[in-house]
């Protein structure tokens, strides 16, 4: 590509996504942190440069409407286009809570973070990548949301519970499958996959880090690989596609 490539990361100020930034402006992308909080976000940023990585930071609550457009507007202003969006915001609220007795609340959370902000966030950035020549929609999905995972005794998420953030994760794996078969109908340059990172030792769900690594989860930088593999793949016109480190991952 001879365009500067200018990536957006959600969620980048912690964890895996923090970790993603980083690895993508050391490749020599100019990437742009979202952080719902901007305090949060630019001390991120700071941890950065301190490292010697320059990185941007945009307010980005995927939750809220008016600051997805915000941000949209803001990136469109100072950098006029976007080449990929790494959608790598997400929670979970139900853990371990049993199927008949789930708390609906918390159900409607994990939606709104993983299958309403993404498509939020998707839809308002768009047309920031209409504008490059060759642009990446990657969504940063779970194994925790393949039914054929959750069947398979074999799988290390068979005896995973968290149906809302399953069920969410699973949505947004349908999401990224239209939205590739809608760009690849209408012959635009914009591919869509989903990535699934595996257990990653990180705070995501209130565990430290520790706690995670005891129950078998990766280095960050393991779940990682694959996104940024992908990331800075772009001989790589694959479209559709759910993957990990080990390769392909069934729906």
């Amino acid at each position: 590509m001879n365009e500067k490539t200018i990536t957006l990361v959600t969620g980048g100020n912690r964890g895996m996504g923090l970790e993603i930034v980083r690895e993508l402006a050391k490749a020599g992308q100019t990437v742009i942190l979202g952080s719902r909080n901007l305090s949060k976000g630019q001390e991120a940023v700071k941890k950065l440069v301190d490292e010697g990585i320059q990185a941007g930071v945009v307010e980005l609550d995927v939750n809220n409407p008016e600051s997805v457009v915000k941000a949209a507007k803001t990136i469109e202003d100072k950098y006029g286009y976007l080449t990929s969006l790494i959608n790598n915001a997400g929670a979970v609220f139900d853990f371990r809570q049993k199927p008949s007795e789930i708390n609906l609340d918390d159900v409607r959370k994990d939606f709104e973070v993983n299958y309403f902000g993404l498509i939020s966030v998707t839809e308002n950035m768009i047309p920031l990548l209409k504008k490059s020549s060759n642009a990446k929609i990657i969504n940063v999905s779970s194994m925790m949301g393949s039914k054929t995972e959750a069947l398979n005794p074999e799988s290390e998420v068979y005896n995973a519970v968290a149906v809302g953030y399953q069920s969410s994760k699973a949505a947004a794996n349908m999401y990224t499958v239209q939205l590739a078969k809608e760009f690849k109908r209408e012959n635009l340059p914009i591919t869509v996959n989903a990535i699934d990172p595996g257990i990653v030792a990180t705070e995501f769900g209130g565990a430290t880090p520790e706690q995670v690594s005891a129950m078998g989860g990766k280095p960050v930088d393991f779940g990682v690989a694959r996104t940024v593999e992908l990331a800075t793949d772009f001989d790589n016109k694959d479209t559709a596609t759910f993957s990990n480190t080990h390769g392909k991952v069934a729906w």
